[in-house]
């Protein structure tokens, strides 16, 4: 099970390929890996049979006739959906579950591995009234009115990895980092000398090394990454709301650090929906934060330690 070991930090690793990604365990006991191998699995399958919009058979896409006129969900869908709610508020609807027709008429409606290439028009589903806060959740009655279709994926798998991290935790009494793709949370105890994360998006673009404490997750958005074409278009996955539109790629990648996986991943998700409004509202949130410019220029803020040749943006700007 192990495929790396760091034995002067007494720290045992795993990697797997989970939806269309890579999925990264670290824990602070290596006997204790298998285990926590185990629950990471369960606590994935759990989000994933609850959400999929890919799976036919998944508790979202089976209610879904259901949803106009309400329909009681599971404990798992309703925490995902609160979520989800959640995540809107804070961005002020810049990440909004309600998208999954804006994106499916993008052309991805299906795992970012099936989705094809072709010379098809580009199709927007965009609205002028935020989709999120029609969204209804009384106690486990969800209710979505006609229209509106949801997509979780901007948050159900930073949930995921909150979940999994924190349940490892607990159950087995040591200290865990999860990363499912770009989305990282710990629990438990640090390692000595914390845990240490490498920050990049793709292999050329600039890298640096945080050093986190435990409880801290860090989040990353990218335009590089669940990319197809249109036409002469390159669209990605991030939906800006007011457009039903792939967000303008100003900025390559944006990386958050929180106190939740869930959080970090809405700031970074929204910075790219922001555009060039995103150092100034990252800001407001004091987190520390770093935008990379579609140039590969790099912007800090927040306290995100500086690198060589960024752009130290204050808080208080």
């Amino acid at each position: 099970m192990a495929t790396r070991t760091d034995r002067d930090r007494g720290l045992a690793a795993a990697d797997w390929s989970l939806w269309s990604t890579t999925g990264r365990l670290v824990v602070t006991d290596a006997e204790q890996l298998d285990a926590a191998r185990r629950i990471v699995d369960r606590e994935t399958a759990l989000v994933e049979e609850a959400s999929s919009r890919f799976r036919d058979d998944s508790e979202l896409a089976r209610i879904a006739p259901q949803l106009p006129t309400g329909v009681v969900v599971s404990d798992v869908l309703a925490s995902l959906i609160r979520a989800a709610l959640m995540a809107a508020q804070l961005t002020e609807g810049a990440v909004d579950p309600s998208l999954g027709r804006a994106i499916n008429a993008l052309g991805y409606d299906r795992d970012i591995r099936l989705v094809l290439d072709d010379d098809g028009p580009v199709r927007a589903v965009a609205t002028e009234r935020p989709g999120w806060k029609h969204v209804r959740l009384d106690g486990s009655r969800l209710t979505v009115p006609e229209g509106l279709s949801l997509d979780l994926g901007a948050t159900a798998k930073a949930v995921a990895a909150d979940r999994a991290a924190a349940a490892v935790a607990q159950e087995l009494g040591i200290g865990v980092l999860v990363s499912l793709g770009g989305d990282i949370a710990t629990a438990g105890p640090a390692p000595r000398g914390n845990w240490q994360i490498d920050v990049q998006d793709l292999p050329a673009d600039p890298a640096c090394r945080i050093s986190v404490g435990a409880g801290t997750a860090v989040a990353t958005s990218s335009t590089q990454r669940r990319t197809w074409r249109r036409g002469a278009t390159t669209l990605h996955h991030i939906i800006d709301p007011l457009t039903g539109m792939s967000a303008a790629s100003l900025w390559r990648s944006a990386t958050v650090a929180g106190p939740s996986c869930l959080v970090a991943n809405a700031l970074s998700t929204a910075a790219i929906v922001w555009g060039s409004s995103a150092p100034q509202r990252l800001a407001a949130h004091r987190l520390p934060a770093r935008l990379v410019s579609a140039e590969g220029s790099v912007i800090v803020l927040g306290g995100w330690p500086a690198e060589e040749g960024s752009t130290e943006w204050e808080v208080w700007r």
